[in-house]
């Protein structure tokens, strides 16, 4: 009985460690019209679920709701600017969108999110350059 549980702790302890050093941080945003720039003054709101390896692997998913939403990034820039689409998000139901599969920040990118330089927004054709937005704190 001994041996079963050395051996079974060990085979515990190789999947935690597997654990630790697939995700590095899971944060869920709060997203709103006043977090546009410029803000924006909406009924519209959302969440966005977003957790990011240690190697930039990104897993995210967007709900939103009180809007007709026709797409969803994950940008590059810091609260307050605007910034480049980095992570386009698939439209998954009529409020809803996700990352793809083996979506990844570079290096670069990396380095801009454990600064809580980037951020999630949701566009619609009533607000095509975003109707709302949360930013990413990173790590």
């Amino acid at each position: 009985m001994s041996k079963v549980l050395r051996s079974g702790s060990w085979a515990v302890a190789v999947a935690l460690a597997g654990i630790g050093s697939v995700a590095w941080a899971a944060e869920t945003v709060t997203l709103s019209g006043s977090n546009e720039v410029p803000p924006v003054t909406t009924s519209a709101s959302g969440s966005a679920n977003v957790t990011v390896g240690a190697d930039g692997a990104v897993k995210a998913t967007v709900t939103v709701k009180d809007m007709k939403a026709t797409a969803s990034h994950i940008h590059d820039g810091a609260a307050g600017t605007d910034g480049p689409v980095i992570v386009p998000l698939t439209k998954t139901g009529d409020n809803t969108f996700s990352s793809a599969d083996g979506a990844k920040l570079t290096d670069a990118q990396m380095k801009a999110y454990k600064a809580g330089n980037l951020y999630v927004n949701v566009h619609s054709d009533k607000n095509a350059g975003g109707e709302i937005r949360g930013q990413l704190k990173g790590g």
